[in-house]
């Protein structure tokens, strides 16, 4: 059978920093703990004023294609995920093909594009719609151009203003894949939820807890219909997790309600019962409130467990690194994630060849989505290509001050002049309106 996956990601940064323990947390009047260890992000990445979801998925793509030696006639699809879309009717992908079209010989007329919109697992899904196209065996040779590009921003003053950030995800799905082979086994969880919406609006409307809620039961569902199809998962046999993660501490209910699941029935759950018992089963108990209260507790015991917390260690602090320094990127988290494991895998020296990676994806409204991956032969390749610690060391740093007059540019609402806070070199930037209220862009050399 043809191997289809992932064969080359590039990554690119809004290009302005903002501290949230020293810079955020004083103004809000915040222990800088309540960011660090309680959502587990130290930094967001904040969007420049010529940054958009277009330059940002532009220049992603554009390095990958020039490092991989592409030109547009090797490319026959572009689908762009995201959830900051600016237009009703015309697709992210032209724009960013545009753009394309600046520096590349030839055009993209002759590939298909579009824009995939379900909360942040609308890349995965973009991944699946490419992968779909090629085994059916309709690319003629050719790849797929996969861009999830978001700036995830809050109103000023919401809960989730803490967590915001920008950038972009380019992907490279074809055969023969030098990253990751995908899975032909996935796993649903969906349901009609309200956790996080934006009806006709720029800045989302939350229900926190009920979000957690939601995202967990989708996870759990998305778990037992992958198990479903691909049989029982162990915990032991999968090397990395990447989850959503739209911050770090979100992961960790996650990621404690996954092992549970999958420890239940097998030698660890039997060596721990020492320690904890055995897990509760349903049938055990005359209520549901009952039988709920008896897992929270064993799940509060086994998250303190040597077992647990060293196979945390291993398979999920991993994937967190790059979240902690960028904050959520909505439909590029969880493709972050799995870009931090096999980074922290290289600067380790940690060989992966033939590993495989179970990856968690989600989308409020909502739907979880399990596959498996397996890395491949020139993973390490790949990622060592990555220039994001560059782009992170690189990052202006915000004041406060100049962070409210960032997040005003960025509000559709609200027309300011502000100038930049870095010099574009070698990128696409936003260059004003055209005669339709669309907007245009340019490359600077």
């Amino acid at each position: 059978m043809t191997s289809v996956g992932i064969d080359a990601i590039e990554i690119w940064t809004g290009k302005l920093r903002l501290d949230l323990p020293n810079t955020f947390a004083p103004v809000k009047g915040d222990d800088p703990e309540k960011y660090t260890k309680g959502l587990g992000l130290h930094n967001s990445s904040m969007p420049d004023v010529y940054e958009d979801i277009v330059t940002m998925g532009a220049n992603a793509a554009k390095r990958l294609m020039e490092r991989k030696g592409l030109s547009p006639q090797d490319i026959g699809r572009i689908d762009v995920a995201t959830e900051s879309a600016f237009d009703n009717s015309k697709p992210v992908s032209t724009y960013i093909a545009g753009c394309l079209e600046q520096v590349f010989e030839g055009d993209f007329h002759h590939a298909n594009k579009g824009e995939r919109k379900f909360a942040c697992v609308a890349g995965t899904q973009s991944i699946d719609d490419a992968y779909n196209w090629i085994k059916a065996g309709r690319n003629r040779g050719r790849a797929a151009l996969v861009i999830a590009t978001d700036t995830a921003l809050y109103a000023r003053g919401d809960p989730g203003e803490a967590t915001q950030g920008a950038g972009a995800v380019a992907m490279l799905i074809s055969e023969d894949p030098s990253v990751v082979e995908l899975s032909t086994e996935q796993g649903y969880g969906s349901a009609d939820e309200t956790d996080f919406l934006k009806p006709n609006q720029q800045f989302p409307s939350v229900d926190g807890k009920r979000s957690m809620k939601v995202y967990l039961a989708r996870m759990r569902e998305a778990l037992e219909d992958y198990e479903s199809v691909a049989g029982r998962t162990h915990p032991d046999d999968i090397t990395y997790i990447p989850f959503h993660t739209p911050f770090p501490g979100m992961v960790r209910k996650a990621a404690l309600l996954g092992y549970r699941h999958m420890t239940r029935d097998t030698e660890i759950e039997e060596e721990l019962a020492a320690e904890l018992g055995r897990q509760p089963r349903e049938e055990d108990f005359d209520s549901w409130d009952a039988y709920e209260e008896a897992i929270r507790g064993y799940m509060d015991g086994l998250k303190d467990t040597d077992r647990y917390r060293d196979w945390y260690a291993r398979t999920i602090e991993p994937t967190l690194t790059l979240s902690g320094q960028l904050g959520n990127w909505y439909t590029g988290s969880v493709h972050l994630a799995r870009t931090s494991a096999l980074k922290t895998a290289a600067e380790t020296g940690k060989g992966l060849t033939g590993e495989k990676l179970l990856v968690g994806s989600y989308g409020s409204g909502a739907q979880a989505e399990i596959h498996a991956e397996t890395v491949q032969e020139g993973w390490k390749e790949e990622i060592e290509a990555l220039t994001i610690d560059e782009q992170m060391a690189r990052r202006y740093d915000l004041s406060f001050d100049e962070y409210e007059q960032v997040h005003d540019v960025h509000n559709h609402d609200k027309e300011i002049d502000v100038e930049e806070f870095t010099q574009p070199v070698g990128e696409f930037v936003f260059a004003g309106w055209g005669r339709m209220n669309e907007r245009k862009y340019e490359y600077v050399d």
